[in-house]
């Protein structure tokens, strides 16, 4: 039983194992069909209260500023807002840019900052030659907008070929959804080096205990560097600007529908300059 378990949870996304559930099941209880499933039971109940018309407003626009600049902070952030005749007071937007995942910060439950009790691995991407398609890849999760709120999104992607080995969109920041993702992208193949930011996800013993059972060697951003991560900053400048932007997502079921639509164009139709023109698949397969 605990290895099919194990089976499932690495060979099934979160989604598809929370369709699983028969709520209404007197003789199987929630919690016994949670550990079967390999679910956090806790996450299941989570029902955040909706939030206003206008944080929606504000924390939209703060991602468009930010992915134009990643580099800015929220101080900069709150002044480019200030300009922009906005009232909105700098420590609003910090709190605001830690809920939407930003500037290396993934809160959930308890993970509003890295527990400084988890441990840090050095960048070993500095000044390393990416010869070939999984030698390393990278992880980041992003904020993606709908009409009414908002959704996350990780994706592990081979820097070699940009091509995206795995994603997942989840309505909350509960580690689950990450570990699923980076999973199914081991099960697809196990690179040398796995890069992350210094997030609480990303520092977890989940995470890492993950990668080391797999033989990966961990890799981390410097704090505050979001640029160390450039390739997949890059990938989500594309995904916002060529879907997100130009689609009013309504509900979390279209925003999948669309991201699964332009993740595949991105992996299999669109040429990329920087691959010569080719497709991100064409290079990962060819490597």
């Amino acid at each position: 039983m605990r290895g099919s378990k194990k089976n499932l949870a690495s060979e099934t996304t979160r989604e598809a194992r929370i369709a699983l559930l028969e709520w209404d099941r007197p003789e199987l209880p929630l919690t016994v069909q949670s550990q079967l499933l390999s679910l956090n039971r806790t996450s299941l109940y989570y029902k955040p209260a909706p939030p206003s018309p206008e944080e929606i407003r504000l924390k939209h626009r703060i991602d468009e500023i930010y992915t134009q600049y990643p580099f800015l902070g929220s101080r900069r952030i709150a002044a480019m807002l200030h300009r922009e005749g906005e009232t909105v007071h700098r420590n609003t937007v910090q709190v605001y840019m830690r809920d939407m995942g930003l500037a290396a910060i993934y809160p959930g439950p308890n993970l509003s900052k890295r527990n400084l009790q988890h441990r840090i691995y050095p960048y070993l991407l500095r000044g390393l030659t990416i010869k070939r398609p999984n030698q390393v890849f990278g992880v980041d999760i992003t904020y993606i907008r709908l009409r009414q709120g908002w959704m996350y999104l990780v994706a592990v992607l081979d820097w070699y070929s940009r091509f995206v080995v795995a994603w997942e969109l989840d309505q909350s920041l509960e580690i689950d959804f990450v570990l699923d993702t980076v999973r199914r992208a081991l099960a697809v193949h196990k690179p040398q080096i796995f890069n992350s930011d210094q997030g609480s996800h990303f520092t977890s013993p989940q995470y890492t205990d993950l990668l080391k059972a797999a033989d990966v060697r961990i890799s981390m951003d410097g704090r505050g560097r979001a640029l160390d991560n450039i390739f997949t900053e890059r990938l989500w400048r594309s995904v916002k600007y060529e879907e997100v932007y130009l689609h009013d997502y309504a509900t979390p079921r279209e925003a999948r529908n669309g991201i699964y639509r332009y993740l595949d164009f991105y992996n299999h139709i669109r040429p990329h300059q920087s691959l010569d023109y080719q497709t991100p698949s064409a290079v990962y397969k060819l490597g």
